[in-house]
C-alpha cells in the first residue's frame, strides 16, 4: 500500500503492522464507512467514583451480548461507535507522531501502539481531560489488546484507576472478514 494512503494503524505500527494476522489487518485496513458484528462480555466497577468516570468517558453498561461497531476510517483519523447494550460509545482516534491519541467523552488518550505476540497492544503515553494533563502513570491500569482467533478479531479492553478501581473490563470479537 503506498505510504500516502496507509491506514491509520498501519501508519502508527510500520513494519510490525503485516505481521499481524489477517483478522486484525483487515478491520484496520478498511477505508470509510464499515460495519463489524460480534459479541461482547462488559463488566464495571461498582463504586461511586468509577460510575462517575465511567459516565464521563461513555463507557458500556454491564452485561453480556451483542456488538456492533461502525468505523468510518481515513488515512489520517478514525470515528468508531460502539452499540452495546442499547447504548453508544463513540470515540475518534488521529495520530500525533508516533502516538495514537482518542477522545473518549472529556478524556483524550495517548496510547503507544506495539505488536506483542502477534498482537496489537495499547500502552497509555498520556491524558487530557478538560485540557488539562494528568499524569500518565495514574494510567497504568488502563490499556488495550487486541488479537485474532482463527477469522476473528479479538479485543479486551480494560481500565482501572487509583482510588475508583475498576472502571470496566470489556471483551469480545467481531467478524472482520
Amino acid at each position: 500500500m503506498d505510504a500516502a494512503v496507509r491506514s491509520l494503524f498501519a501508519q502508527l505500527l510500520g513494519p510490525a503492522f503485516d505481521t499481524l494476522p489477517a483478522p486484525v489487518r483487515a478491520l484496520h485496513l478498511a477505508q470509510g464507512i464499515h460495519r463489524y458484528r460480534g459479541d461482547v462480555a462488559v463488566e464495571r466497577g461498582g463504586g461511586a467514583l468509577s460510575r462517575i468516570v465511567a459516565a464521563a468517558t461513555h463507557l458500556p453498561p454491564a452485561g453480556d451480548g451483542p456488538l456492533c461497531v461502525e468505523i468510518d476510517a481515513s488515512p489520517d483519523s478514525e470515528r468508531w461507535t460502539r452499540f452495546i447494550g442499547g447504548r453508544a460509545m463513540p470515540s475518534r482516534l488521529w495520530r500525533d507522531g508516533d502516538v495514537l491519541c482518542e477522545r473518549l467523552g472529556l478524556a483524550t488518550f495517548g496510547f503507544r501502539l506495539e505488536v506483542v505476540d502477534a498482537a496489537i497492544v495499547w500502552r497509555v503515553v498520556r491524558v487530557r481531560v478538560f485540557g488539562l494533563s494528568l499524569p500518565a502513570r495514574w494510567f497504568t491500569g488502563v490499556g488495550a489488546r487486541e488479537s485474532a482467533e482463527g477469522e476473528r478479531y479479538r479485543f479486551d479492553v480494560w481500565a482501572a484507576l487509583p482510588l475508583a478501581g475498576r472502571l470496566v473490563h470489556y471483551r469480545g470479537w467481531l467478524d472482520a472478514g
